[in-house]
């Protein structure tokens, strides 16, 4: 795992990472602000609006691709080992939102079945089931399937062809360095992930174009390793070196640093039954006090509590509103319970939603991960 000289910031993009403050990354990592870019934006997503996706490197290539009416692609992809959870959301939605900003983009999104093998011990005919499901979250969303290219890692040749030929140049040393000490099927995952991010640059999909990865900033070693490959073999590729956008990482719903699959109570889920994620929602953490009176004096502390982020992040698109909830919690204005009944109903109401969306869009998900 990547970590800060001081030993006091770790990126662990198959665990926890405890990123408390994410300045930090900036000289730590080399990751740059987004403030600068943010103005180049006709129409800034929440993300952006809020401060949720914080940095990048080399953004700045593909606005102007957007400006120049030139090709490029947005790439990112899902570990099909469970149902859709709001981290993965989040990357979904960037994916979506970066499609979207121009015709000339495609989005490239991987079902990374080689890393739950490695990672999860997932076999590849159980993850099969699991990612048609996912996709038909994503395709929910709203991921235009015309303008994508959806595949398995462990189907698409040119992928493990690409893993294969940056082995040559990746030493034990260097992995270790990036990752820490890990099981060698996690390096090999990683090289198939940079396998991943610079498919859409071979000649098969019209040569090398500026690519976007939008991640959790946890998964920023992924990111470094990859743009060392891109440089070490642009002679023979001509690669460019990918950017990316990092967005920070939700808690979960008992107030640690990342949601995760590995606990299932400790996160909402796109197929979480809206019943049941009311009940999440009401028993989550909060920044609220010790007692009503208590919170009447001295006011909550929004931002540490769990359902206000909920909202921020995901399910309140209009700014006012978050902006209310955020000064009425601090102000003593609000209960927790009040609170939590609220937001639990708009969640709901967003599942309900969702999910009907998805069950007419499950036949389209199988269609585009069939392969010939």
């Amino acid at each position: 795992m990547a970590m800060s000289n001081d030993k006091s910031m770790r990126l662990d993009p198959w665990g926890t990472s405890d990123i408390k403050d994410y300045s930090e990354l900036f000289e730590l990592f080399g990751i740059e602000p987004i403030e600068n870019l943010i103005k180049k934006i006709s129409d800034p997503g929440h993300y952006f609006r809020r401060n949720i996706i914080f940095g990048h490197r080399e953004l700045g290539k593909i606005m102007n691709a957007i400006e120049k009416n030139e090709e490029y692609a947005v790439m990112s992809g899902i570990k099909p080992t469970g149902a859709l959870h709001l981290g993965s959301k989040m990357t979904a939605e960037e994916i979506i939102y970066f499609q979207s900003l121009s015709k000339k983009s495609k989005a490239f999104y991987a079902i990374a079945d080689v890393e739950a093998y490695c990672d999860n011990g997932l076999p590849f005919s159980e993850t099969a089931e699991i990612a048609v499901n996912n996709l038909a979250d994503i395709l929910a969303l709203g991921l235009e399937p015309e303008r994508a290219y959806v595949y398995k890692q462990s189907e698409e040749i040119r992928v493990m062809n690409l893993a294969l030929i940056f082995s040559r140049k990746v030493t034990k040393n260097t992995i270790e360095a990036i990752y820490g000490e890990r099981p060698f099927g996690l390096y090999l995952s990683a090289l198939v992930q940079a396998g991943d991010i610079l498919l859409p640059q071979l000649e098969d999909f019209g040569g090398p174009k500026p690519v976007l990865v939008p991640v959790g900033a946890d998964q920023d070693p992924h990111i470094r390793l990859t743009r060392d490959l891109a440089r070490k073999h642009h002679n023979e590729f001509k690669f460019i070196l990918p950017s990316a956008t990092y967005h920070k990482l939700i808690r979960s719903l008992t107030g640690d640093y990342k949601m995760s699959k590995r606990d299932p109570m400790s996160l909402l889920t796109l197929d979480d039954p809206p019943d049941l994620a009311k009940k999440k929602v009401m028993n989550c953490y909060t920044g609220g006090r010790e007692t009503i009176s208590e919170q009447k004096k001295y006011g909550g502390e929004p931002e540490k509590c769990v359902p206000y982020e909920l909202c921020l992040f995901h399910f309140c698109k209009g700014d006012e509103k978050v902006k209310e909830m955020y000064q009425e919690c601090g102000q003593g204005g609000r209960t927790c319970g009040d609170c939590k009944a609220e937001i639990a109903e708009i969640v709901a109401n967003f599942l309900s939603e969702h999910q009907r969306k998805k069950r007419s869009l499950i036949q389209t998900a199988q269609r585009l991960l069939e392969r010939d």
